[in-house]
């Protein structure tokens, strides 16, 4: 029915990363060069026809771990007050769902070499779709509460994996 407030969703497959305590990951892809792998189950394969033409992908994903569901959270960085959960990129939010923009590096028997990755090990993948900077970019998009030294401190901390 359409409408319906809740919804099944299966993965396509499972992360491979070096990272297992989630207070040790790279809290931002796009400041991570760490490497991983994204196993697409084979029944989910022939969907990655085509997709060795982009540089990089999007990885739509679960929170496997994430402790709870909540509206606020305080920034994982500089968190000093809570924001309401839509304005923050937290894990611990309705349907736990997260997103990270990744380098693919190579395609071969249903895995996809990646870099930039910053989720844990085992992190269920719900969907995989192509970044085309002409869609995804917005240049003159505003950031919010985020500021330039927020940027800065997530960088500097992710870099640190």
């Amino acid at each position: 029915m359409i409408g319906d407030k809740d919804y099944t969703c299966r993965a396509v497959g499972i992360a491979r990363t070096p990272f297992l305590d989630p207070t040790a990951t790279p809290i931002q892809s796009i400041f991570s060069s760490a490497r991983g792998t994204v196993e697409v189950y084979p029944e989910f394969r022939d969907g990655l026809s085509a997709l060795s033409g982009f540089s990089h992908i999007i990885l739509i994903y679960r929170f496997h771990r994430a402790a709870s569901e909540e509206l606020s959270e305080r920034p994982l960085v500089d968190g000093a007050e809570p924001h309401g959960i839509f304005a923050t990129r937290h894990f611990n939010r309705p349907n736990r769902l997260g997103i990270s923009v990744v380098r693919a590096r190579g395609i071969e028997e249903g895995r996809i070499s990646v870099e930039g990755v910053d989720t844990l090990d085992g992190t269920p993948i719900l969907d995989i779709k192509p970044y085309i900077p002409a869609f995804d970019s917005v240049p003159d998009a505003t950031s919010g509460w985020v500021t330039p030294r927020h940027v800065e401190q997530i960088r500097r901390q992710s870099a640190s994996f």
